[in-house]
């Protein structure tokens, strides 16, 4: 997943929510601009803020770690 790929995620779901950028950055506690340019891909984005937003349409965001490589025996 790319910071673009989050950005159409955030503004998808905003959407679909019917809510509009203002209102969803007020909900989530982040400024307006930070969320234009979430929405927008911005890769700089702060991951503490977009996890802000996430939460705050209910997603929610997992990490899969590979599976451990097998250890060769001794």
């Amino acid at each position: 997943m790319t910071p673009y790929d989050i950005g159409q995620t955030v503004k998808n779901e905003r959407r679909a929510q019917g809510l509009r950028q203002d209102q969803l950055a007020a909900v989530a506690g982040v400024g307006v601009r930070f969320l234009v340019d979430l929405e927008r891909g911005k890769p700089t984005a702060q991951i503490g803020k977009t996890l802000d937003v996430l939460a705050a349409l209910g997603c929610r965001f997992t990490i899969d770690t590979p599976p451990a490589a097998p250890r060769p025996d001794p």
